[in-house]
């Protein structure tokens, strides 16, 4: 079985994807592989914000390449070696890669797959594709390089999107890194909840409901430090309007602007940017794929989390 993007009406820039953007098909693979290929059999597959920028002609970055119209779509997967004919991977194996084509079973050049330890998961392999993964890299990393975070500094961070794959694991690691209050902001009572009770943040606001401006300042009554940012919009204005004197922004994702035709990253209202400004703010594009040389460190730092049950993942 294999997933085909399928525009039946052109998407664009400002348009909602539906299902009817997407067709199912059985085919089938070839019956022997070539020196250098795997056979594998598909474990996993990541459904991600970044996909809906995939869907546009101009993807508004240079390293996302825009889905083809009828080929296979392709994202971040997990699977096992069925047949190797590759010198470094065997039958049984795990690997994963970032452009893993949406079908059930495919051929692959070995050369572009990463073998997995899955004990380094506690045996969990989709962590590989979240906690472990590209997401709990943007969230350690977009911390480490844009947050400033200092342990015993007495900062506060909010996060949006708070109940996300990677909204969760950053204020767990703004926690870890010396954070010392967390603050989530969610859609349901319910992932409010589990963010208190389970991920460890000490409140979280259901933007749904009530005057989260006023929320916002009654949870971070000295202002907010450093702001992870996976939505933008009218919840973000508010944030940024709370925060402190040389704080900082982790801009990390723009939910709520990716079906309108706006540059990346979307351009604040004047008078939040004059907010910004005037308090010295940093707002800077971060794309964890520049740090791609402290990624073996990282993935090993937060897979140490995982075993010590500091990092909850759901």
């Amino acid at each position: 079985l294999i997933y085909l993007f399928n525009f039946k009406i052109t998407l664009g820039k400002n348009g909602v994807p539906v299902a009817e953007n997407f067709r199912l098909e059985q085919s089938t693979i070839a019956d022997e592989i070539q020196v250098g290929q795997v056979r594998v059999k598909t474990l996993y597959l990541s459904v991600d914000p970044y996909m809906r920028c995939r869907m546009n002609e101009d993807t508004g970055s240079d390293y996302l390449q825009p889905w083809q119209l009828s080929e296979v779509a392709d994202g971040g997967g997990v699977g096992v070696v069925e047949e190797s004919k590759h010198d470094n991977l065997a039958k049984g194996d795990f690997v994963t890669s970032f452009t893993w084509p949406w079908q059930t079973a495919a051929i692959l050049d070995g050369n572009l797959l990463q073998k997995l330890v899955p004990q380094l998961v506690n045996g969990r392999l989709s962590y590989f594709l979240g906690a472990a993964g590209i997401t709990g890299l943007t969230a350690l990393l977009g911390i480490r390089e844009k947050g400033h975070v200092a342990a015993g500094a007495n900062q506060t961070m909010v996060v949006s999107g708070a109940a996300g794959a990677c909204g969760s694991l950053a204020g767990q690691i703004g926690r870890l890194e010396g954070c010392s209050r967390v603050v989530g902001i969610a859609g349901t009572d319910e992932k409010c909840s589990i963010l208190v009770q389970e991920m460890g943040f000490d409140a979280a606001i259901n933007y749904k409901k009530g005057d989260v401006a006023k929320q916002l300042r009654e949870l971070c009554p000295g202002g907010v430090d450093v702001y992870f940012d996976n939505v933008g919009g009218d919840i973000s204005d508010t944030v940024i309007s709370q925060m402190n004197q040389n704080s900082h922004i982790i801009l990390c994702g723009q939910i709520s602007q990716y079906n309108k035709d706006v540059p990346y990253p979307p351009p604040l209202p004047p008078d939040i940017e004059k907010i910004q400004k005037e308090r010295n703010i940093t707002r800077e594009r971060f794309l964890v794929l520049n740090y791609m040389d402290k990624q073996e460190a990282s993935v090993l730092q937060l897979c140490q989390w995982i075993q010590e049950g500091k990092l909850k993942v759901r």
